[in-house]
Parts: structure tokens; C-alpha cells; sequence
């Protein structure tokens, strides 16, 4: 009878964990595969970009999603007017009440969301705290927009639409830690550990 000893690699994640001493988990703990690894840092990129772009426009009017009349910069208020003349459904005057009445503190909460959610997701850094914050924002947004997939309103699904998908990606991101590839994420890891700043 004999044994057969498997030693493992010295790029296996337990090793690699084990020789730095420091406890901190880095993706290619839990990534294998360094295409996923790449995929999930261009995904993270991806969705970092979706929020910072908003953000750029809002604040400058560069006439995409807003015209330059209604920038930040000229006096625009994104939120409340999100809130005011873009809501529907059964919650419509819950966030119409939120803007009358919270206009100023929404319109910065939102655009200092899109910008700290943008920028922790371009960076690699701070992701944790940064998918839950935009989770927060899409399923707030996803509400205002109720009811979703109206026959005849360009909708394609009548429960889900790119806010879950948007929300996904950020918790995919945040949880794989793929600010380590192609970011600052095994840095900033090393800096706040793996707890919530992650």
C-alpha cells in the first residue's frame, strides 16, 4: 500500500494567506481563475463608470441626461427633480413629500451617491460600503419608478429592470473584492482589513 502526499502549489490561496500572516483575504482567495478575476475588475470598472457618469452630467448639464440649465453648477436640483416629475406608482407621493420637504439634503445625498459610489468602484477600494450604499439607491429608484414593465412603455420584463441588475453587479463586485484587480483593493485591504470598509 502506498500514500500519495499532494503538497499544495505555492499559488494556492491557503498558502499564499497563510505566508503573509496578515489575515486579509484577497481575491485570488476566493477568484481561481484569473480571466474571472479580469472580468470581474473590467465588470467593476464598468459599473463604477455608470455612476460616476451621471454624476459628471448632473453637476455640469452636458446635455445627456441633463440639459445645461438644470446643472448642479447652474442651480439644478437632480433629485428633487427626479422626485417631483419622474415618479409613478403607489409611492409617488412619498418621494414627492421627500423632496418638498428634504429637496436641498436629497439633492446631496444623491449626487455625493453617485460620485462616492462611482469613485470607490473605479478605485477598487471601499466597495463594500459602496454596494450596499448604491443597492440602497437602486432599490429606492426602482420603487419611485413603480410600476415597472408597463405594456407599451418600452418595458421588457414586468418585475425586474437594470436597477436589480445594476444592484447585482455592485454586490458581485464588492463580494468577489474585485478592486484588487486592476484597482486598490489589495492596498486598501491592507489598510482597513476585511470588514465593511473593504
Amino acid at each position: 500500500m502506498s500514500v500519495t502526499v499532494h503538497l499544495p502549489a505555492q499559488d494556492d490561496a491557503a498558502v499564499g494567506r497563510a505566508a503573509r500572516a496578515d489575515g486579509v483575504v484577497h481575491q485570488a482567495d476566493i477568484v481561481r481563475s484569473g480571466v474571472a478575476r479580469r472580468l470581474l475588475a473590467f465588470l467593476r470598472i464598468l459599473i463604477g463608470w455608470t455612476f460616476m457618469w451621471p454624476f459628471v452630467d448632473k453637476l455640469f448639464g452636458l446635455g445627456y441626461g441633463t440639459a445645461a440649465e438644470a446643472a448642479v453648477v447652474n442651480g439644478g436640483a437632480p433629485a428633487q427633480g427626479y422626485l417631483v416629475h419622474a415618479t409613478s406608482g403607489p409611492f409617488k407621493e412619498v418621494f414627492v413629500w421627500v423632496a418638498e420637504s428634504f429637496g436641498p439634503v436629497a439633492d446631496v445625498l444623491f449626487m455625493v451617491g453617485l460620485f462616492g459610489i462611482g469613485l470607490a468602484m473605479l478605485t477598487g477600494a471601499g466597495l463594500k460600503i459602496a454596494a450596499w450604499g448604491g443597492t440602497l439607491l437602486m432599490a429606492l429608484m426602482y420603487l419611485a419608478a413603480l410600476p415597472i414593465g408597463q405594456a407599451g412603455a418600452g418595458f421588457t420584463n414586468p418585475v425586474t429592470d437594470a436597477h436589480w441588475i445594476e444592484a447585482a453587479v455592485l454586490l458581485v463586485a464588492a463580494y468577489t473584492l474585485a478592486g484588487d484587480t486592476w484597482g486598490l483593493g489589495r492596498w486598501w485591504g491592507g489598510k482597513v482589513g476585511n470588514g465593511w470598509l473593504r
